[in-house]
């Protein structure tokens, strides 16, 4: 491994001492079987204040002065899309330390403003992948959680990843942005845009349960702040995204003020397929895209799984990518028209994971 010697660091390399700390620290995340209280709570408190003061520019306050739920991304970078990442730490990582564009990893541009990446949601939850272990961590959960291998290890997944959001957040607060997915509800809530959530067990409770127990009601209500705080819809020079179709046509004022119209929480991450009205998608590309070709712009989205690469839906203008199976992207030019079939890749083969274990050492 190669050793710098921090002592003598030149500010013209700066840089390059910041990017080897931030692949250090993701690589040491990505795989750790043991994440400490502290250390979580100590990032979510950073993150919870960054949240609170975005560049306004960027994310428009609401009518009560605070962060709206819109992200207008920059015009002149090109932008990545991950999908939903249900602690897929793997996904995150080979995301991040994909080369394909200039030859440099995703983590580097984007450190060097030159990529925003966009994250679709859903940060937490196995889903599927963890289908078994949920049902074991059930009988825990009906057992209190005294003894919980099956829930450590499902908790252990989840905050992993979320651990490595915090700190793309706060390493690139400008070019990092995680929307707000259905899963993002660790209160279980019923209201706010949220609806509990139960598919291979009792998700929604047993990860408020477990929270409560092992982390504490100060940790829990934290966690559901910063929650609260993530955007659910970004505005691009040609496209739009949020976690799911929309379910109607919602404004900018009301996306914005999102805060007091939690209908359009609601019908940014939770709208089934086949659910949305008809003519919503196209409704907002020609509300936030005024100018622009209807056929050259488009409305990016996950939430329900994706069999394939990508379904086109919404008269071919709503590109949905969601493969638990594969990694992956969306990358989007600057000066170039979006092509499916070769701005759509997967990241899971690339050496992401290798290259992350290659990180620089700092002295």
């Amino acid at each position: 491994m190669e050793h710098i010697q921090t002592e003598i660091l030149p500010d013209m390399i700066y840089k390059t001492k910041r990017q080897a700390l931030v692949k250090m620290k993701l690589s040491r995340v990505s795989k750790t079987s043991n994440l400490k209280v502290r250390k979580l709570f100590t990032h979510l408190s950073r993150v919870i204040e960054i949240l609170k003061n975005e560049n306004e520019n960027i994310r428009p306050r609401d009518d009560e002065g605070n962060p709206g739920g819109l992200i207008k991304l920059k015009n002149d970078i090109p932008t990545l899309i991950i999908s939903d990442l249900h602690s897929r730490r793997d996904y995150l990582i080979n995301a991040l330390f994909d080369q394909r564009q200039r030859k440099l990893t995703n983590l580097t541009l984007m450190s060097e403003n030159k990529l925003q990446i966009v994250c679709l949601g859903d940060g937490m939850h196995s889903e599927q992948r963890g289908a078994m272990r949920w049902k074991q961590a059930f009988n825990e959960f009906q057992n209190g959680f005294e003894d919980s291998p099956a829930m450590d290890e499902e908790m252990m997944e989840s905050f992993s990843t979320m651990l490595m959001i915090m700190q793309l957040k706060i390493t690139c607060p400008e070019n990092f942005h995680f929307l707000k997915g259905n899963h993002e509800n660790i209160l279980n809530e019923q209201g706010h845009g949220n609806h509990p959530f139960a598919k291979f067990a009792l998700e929604g409770a047993m990860v408020r349960e477990y929270v409560k127990i092992n982390y504490g009601e100060d940790f829990l209500n934290s966690y559901a702040e910063f929650e609260k705080l993530m955007p659910v819809f970004a505005l691009g020079k040609n496209f739009v995204i949020s976690h799911a179709e929309p379910l109607k046509t919602y404004s900018q004022d009301r996306i914005i003020n999102y805060k007091k119209h939690p209908e359009v929480i609601e019908g940014l991450t939770w709208t089934d397929n086949n659910e949305s009205e008809k003519g919503s998608v196209q409704k907002m590309l020609k509300a936030f895209l005024p100018e622009q070709d209807i056929k050259k712009v488009f409305y990016f989205g996950g939430h329900r799984q994706v069999a394939k690469k990508y379904n086109r839906r919404a008269g071919g203008n709503y590109i949905q990518v969601n493969n638990p199976e594969h990694h992956f992207v969306i990358y989007l030019p600057v000066d170039k028209q979006f092509s499916p079939e070769v701005n759509i890749y997967d990241v899971s083969k690339n050496s992401g994971k290798k290259i992350a274990l290659k990180t620089i050492k700092l002295a």
